[in-house]
């Protein structure tokens, strides 16, 4: 029996690694001038990954940490889809859209707050712009089961999408009382139905633990109904409390948040029943069934992190398209406003609308490569890295390498010259594994780092 307990110390601010570095470094310095020159310069050899970002939702859920925009205004989606038309023309000027799509990722908001119509113009749109996917391109859409119908389902499965993901949560009635997401477990049955009933092979269903109210008694009732929904894959993500970014988040009464102690309880009894019951633990927060592809792409140490979580489409660049949308090349991260004035002034006056960005650096890249490699593979093949970047890893990495020990001593990890290896229960502090490894995060006094717990 592992004392968690003694885990609860880990409980400190720290990145989720989406990206390195981290979006609090995006600089407003960085333009849509500079964009268009790193698009000028991209390899038309590589692929593209393209996420765009649907951002309104009719009422707020109280746990999210998403940029949305609440509203029960049909004529804002209207406009709003102008506004991605105009946005596409100018991109298209910059880009070449003939390159070959791999990925594309409808998120938000609710994009099936959309109506079916609406979706089909959007679909239609991209399609007329990026005329180039890739046959076994991965396109997948965020779903709210509350706002998902069979003619959603059909104008996404005529636009090519092949992977659903069904925002759940939780099934526990208080807990979604007070999250302010009631959703009867019958309309989350019925929207899988609608969905393997038109033949969507790839479903995932996203939970989340550390809510109000959950306790690890809850929460394992809610992964025994959820696993009755037969999903290929799961995503069970740890409750980000960032009350100073998001207002709603205030509503909730931090009493009734289980401890650190009793989170890592809720996450083991996580990893023992799904993997006791068909299911492959893959990265930081995902499961999946053996025979789906990201379980594979772990076996082969080909699994990929990005905006979008963990995928199997590496070198891609990642074209971000709407309101706050981040996308990214090889050395460069760029992210669009994230008001709908200062969006819609950008593409009035003919420009993209890029709100801030970062270029990386050479120690930006290196750095970038190991922190994702352990996030997604648990294991950095160090003569990898060394051969690379022509660098010497523990001499580049002397002053990082002793921040380690602790989990050495912990048996959360263990090094030797050919590798840095996870152990399964360090798993469940890999953001703190990596955080050694982040040049940024050692410059911000502990105190002062505004990011979620690690617990």
């Amino acid at each position: 029996m592992i004392d968690f307990k003694k885990f609860e110390k880990y409980s400190r601010p720290g990145p989720r690694y989406t990206s390195y570095p981290t979006a609090p470094e995006f600089s407003e310095e960085f333009t849509h001038k500079d964009l268009i020159e790193f698009y000028k310069n991209q390899d038309d050899n590589r692929n593209l990954s393209l996420y765009i970002h649907l951002p309104f939702c009719r009422s707020a859920c109280y746990f999210c940490g998403c940029n949305v925009i609440f509203t029960s205004k049909e004529d804002k989606k209207v406009r709003y889809i102008q506004y991605l038309k105009k946005e596409l023309e100018i991109l298209k000027k910059h880009l070449n859209t003939s390159r070959v799509v791999t990925q594309m990722h409808f998120g938000g908001g609710t994009p099936t707050f959309f109506s079916p119509e609406q979706l089909r113009e959007v679909i239609s749109m991209l399609k007329q712009t990026f005329t180039n996917f890739s046959d076994n391109a991965e396109i997948s859409c965020e779903v709210d089961p509350r706002f998902f119908t069979k003619e959603h389902m059909d104008i996404l499965k005529d636009g090519g999408f092949n992977r659903l993901s069904f925002g759940v949560q939780d099934i526990d009635p208080q807990v979604q009382k007070t999250i302010h997401r009631v959703q009867p477990y019958e309309t989350t049955q019925e929207v899988m139905k609608i969905a393997r009933d038109a033949g969507i092979k790839s479903i995932n269903i996203d939970l989340i633990y550390g809510l109000p109210h959950q306790t690890a008694k809850s929460f394992h009732n809610t992964i025994e109904q959820v696993i009755k929904l037969n999903p290929d894959r799961l995503a069970v993500f740890n409750y980000a409390h960032v009350p100073w970014l998001m207002k709603t988040m205030r509503k909730f009464d931090e009493s009734t948040f289980a401890p650190a102690s009793e989170k890592l309880v809720i996450l083991k009894d996580t990893i023992d029943f799904f993997t006791n019951n068909g299911y492959k633990m893959v990265g930081m927060d995902h499961f999946a069934k053996p025979e789906d592809e990201l379980f594979k792409a772990i076996q082969k140490g080909e699994l990929h992190r990005n905006f979008q979580g963990y995928t199997t489409k590496g070198g891609a660049d990642l074209i971000g398209i709407g309101l706050t949308s981040i996308g990214n090349g090889v050395d460069y991260y760029a992210q669009n406003y994230k008001d709908l004035k200062s969006y819609e002034q950008a593409l009035d006056e003919g420009i993209l609308p890029t709100f801030k960005g970062y270029k990386l650096s050479k120690d930006d890249e290196i750095r970038q490569f190991v922190i994702m490699e352990i996030m997604s593979n648990f294991s950095l093949n160090i003569p990898r890295v060394e051969k690379k970047f022509n660098i010497d890893f523990k001499e580049y990495f002397k002053n990082d390498l002793p921040q380690l020990k602790e989990f050495i001593q912990a048996e959360l990890l263990s090094i030797n010259d050919e590798k840095i290896q996870v152990s399964p229960t360090g798993t469940m502090l890999i953001r703190n594994i990596c955080m050694p490894f982040d040049a940024y995060l050692k410059k911000i006094p502990e105190n002062k780092r505004r990011f979620s717990k690690t617990i």
